[in-house]
């Protein structure tokens, strides 16, 4: 599947896409091919354009990845790392590896809880929860300017079709 951006960084447009394979002579698409081609391409172009726009400046030290862990942790605090695993569906040694640069870097604090000292509480720094609400401005801005063109009626139906698929792919 093509990527949102081309090698020069210049946007790809999905319909230019589509067209390529009319263009190879598969005219009929079928509307599962189309549905994978769209969701892959979307899930392309939001890795993309976070990349682009999140992991810039003050948080250019950072990835994707160790964005949606500080978004995980969120600014309520001491979240144990078996909850922060459990969100992200990753393993406590992934989660330990990422944090553990997360701490060396300033955006995380790891405390080891005073009642149980085998648990391991994370919180935001303040760096970390600059990090976090510039996360949140992102996606608030791109929900806004991918909702800006549709009626509610379009909304509500797009919201009902992607709510099926999470159930779909939280049953898989």
């Amino acid at each position: 599947m093509q990527k949102c951006y081309n090698e020069n960084g210049e946007k790809r447009s999905f319909l230019r896409i589509l067209n390529l394979y009319f263009l190879k002579g598969d005219f009929i698409l079928k509307e599962y091919h189309t549905l994978n081609e769209l969701l892959v391409y979307l899930f392309n172009c939001i890795m993309d354009i976070e990349q682009k726009n999140l992991i810039t400046g003050e948080f250019s030290d950072i990835s994707n990845n160790d964005m949606h862990i500080i978004e995980a942790v969120g600014l309520q605090g001491h979240r144990n790392m078996s909850a922060v695993a459990k969100q992200l569906n990753i393993t406590i040694g992934t989660l330990t590896i990422t944090v553990n640069r997360l701490v060396k870097k300033g955006y995380v604090i790891r405390q080891r809880s005073e009642q149980d000292k085998r648990v391991v509480h994370l919180a935001l720094s303040e760096k970390g929860q600059r990090a976090y609400a510039h996360h949140k401005q992102f996606h608030k801005q791109m929900i806004d300017g991918a909702i800006q063109y549709l009626s509610t009626e379009e909304l509500k139906v797009l919201i009902k079709a992607l709510s099926g698929l999470i159930d779909y792919f939280h049953n898989e």
